[in-house]
Formats: C-alpha cells, structure tokens, sequence
C-alpha cells in the first residue's frame, strides 16, 4: 500500500468567467501544485467546490486528473456524497484514473447511527477496491464524529486506513487517535487549511491538506519540520497565518484571487455562495501578500508550471 505523509493540497476547480469547466486553468494549478514540490493531490474537495460540481463533472475532471498526473505523485479522489452508490461510482472511477485512495466526508444520513455509517464506507470500499480516508468534518459539512466513533468505524471497515481529522480541537483528537488507533489505522492527516499544522504535526500528524495558494510555503514548512528544524517552520507558518486566517472567512475566493494575481487561472469564478472580498479586502489582500513577497513572489511560479499573462 502507498504511504501517505507530507503535503497533499486541495486542487480547485476552475470555471471561466460564465461558470463553466475551466480545465486549462484547473491544469495550469495543478502543474503549479507538483513544481511547487507538493507530495499528492487531492480532488475534490471542499476548496473545490465539490458541492457544486454535478458526478458527470467530478467524473470528467477525475479522469482528465488521471491523464495528466500520470502516476508521478498519489492522487486521492474526493468521493463524498450522500448515497453510497454515488459514492461508490466516484471512487470507482478515481481508482480506474491511479488515485490510491478516497477521501469521504462522514454521511449526514447516518449520523448516530455507527453501524449504518460503517456498512456506507464498507460499500464504497468494497466498490472501489481503494483506501478510504475518511474526512472528520464538523458540521455543517460533516457529521464531526468523536474519537471514539472514528476508531469504532476504523475498526469494523478495514478499508478505512487513513483519517483526516478537522474536527476541533484537532490536535486532540489527532494525538488520541494516534495513540489508540494501533493498526486499524495507517496515518491521520490534519486539514482545516493548515491553521493548527504545527500542533498537528507535533501531535503525530503525518501531512497536512491545505488549500493550494501558498504549496511551495506548506512544502517548506513541512521539510523543515521533518529535518528537526521545529523553529524555522513555525517561522513559515506565522508569516503566513494572517493570509490563512483571511482565507478562513473567503475560502475559495481567496484561493482563485491568490492563484489569479499569480498569473495561473483567467477567472476567479465561483459557483458556491459566500462572502465576496469587495474593495477594503483586495487592498489587505494585496497587502498580505506584499509582506510574504519573498516567501510566494508574485512575478514567478516554481519551475515547471506554465504562467500566463493576464
């Protein structure tokens, strides 16, 4: 089985200005997140916009993934939806496309309702022949399970061999479902668009799933971290919390301003509702970034990601 660990960020989904499937633009990101030193991939997820996004759509784009990714890092295939059938067929096909596992977020359905929950994953699996990730959400994205729940569920569906844990406080969990675990469970991931990464990482956490922004910075942060340089990482991550906390009110309207000032995506389209950044953000936006300048120029992109003129 592919050993997961480092950083896995969450690949968008780009429309063009009028909402439609932008998959150059979603190309030219993911190029971006592999220069940028990125260990996987994962989509979609909820910094894609996977909510919004029809099957036929996830389908299409996971197969294109395949293609493009072509077996050069792990490929985890978001495959969350309420039915399990549907589920099922979304993770079926991100394994036809290489991905090594599937992400799913715990089904509102079942919630309290472990053995139902268990028999949801257990079919997924068994469909896919994949790992499962099962993704520890709060609500009102997921269920926000507790410790003891996600453990029972590990326990009685042997495909689900990684959690990643979002459900506050994460670090708490993480270091209880690393301790307790055992072997029913082969990593635990933090996500939560990295704000709490170095506790997590303290806590046991093999990687972390981050929005893709800022990949090369999250790539450092973590290389540091793991050659014992604890300080020099949490450098990175408070130089670059005060444009992660922004990006906790924006979500993906951060993400695709960001990605757009970089010169890889045309549009900042989004189909999900939420808050837009009006005037007063894109000053401070532009101002985040100007103070982080060194750590992500704006004028050049990692080697090996094509930058477009906009």
């Amino acid at each position: 089985m592919t050993s997961l660990a480092g950083v896995f960020p969450i690949l968008p989904m780009i429309f063009t200005s009028g909402g439609e499937l932008d998959l150059p633009g979603t190309r030219r990101v993911l190029d971006y997140i592999l220069a940028a030193g990125a260990a996987g991939v994962v989509f979609p997820g909820l910094a894609s916009e996977y909510d919004m996004l029809s099957v036929e759509e996830r389908l299409q784009v996971t197969e294109a993934l395949g293609g493009w990714i072509g077996g050069r890092v792990p490929l985890i295939v978001g495959a969350s939806h309420p039915d399990a059938a549907v589920a099922a067929r979304l993770a079926s096909a991100g394994a036809a496309a290489g991905a090594v596992a599937a992400m799913v977020l715990t089904p509102h359905a079942h919630a309290g309702d472990i053995e139902a929950m268990a028999r949801y994953f257990h079919d997924v699996h068994a469909a896919s022949g994949i790992a499962i990730m099962l993704q520890n959400a709060p609500a009102p994205m997921g269920v926000g399970l507790n410790v003891e729940q996600v453990l029972a569920l590990a326990q009685a569906v042997e495909g689900i061999r990684y959690v990643k844990e979002e459900t506050q406080p994460s670090g708490h969990r993480i270091t209880a479902l690393n301790e307790r675990a055992g072997s029913a469970i082969d990593a635990v991931f933090g996500g939560a668009g990295a704000r709490y990464v170095i506790d997590e990482l303290v806590r046991g956490a093999t990687g972390t799933m981050p929005a893709c922004e800022i990949t090369e910075v999250h790539v450092e942060m973590l290389a540091r971290f793991d050659r014992g340089d604890a300080e020099g990482a949490r450098e990175l991550f408070e130089r670059t919390l005060p444009l992660l906390s922004m990006q906790a009110v924006f979500r993906w309207r951060l993400t695709k301003a960001v990605l757009q000032r970089r010169g890889l995506i045309e549009s900042d389209y989004v189909r999900s509702p939420g808050p837009a950044l009006d005037a007063y953000d894109q000053r401070e936006l532009d101002v985040l970034l100007a103070r982080i300048a060194d750590l992500l120029p704006l004028d050049r992109v990692p080697a090996g990601s094509a930058r477009m003129a906009i």
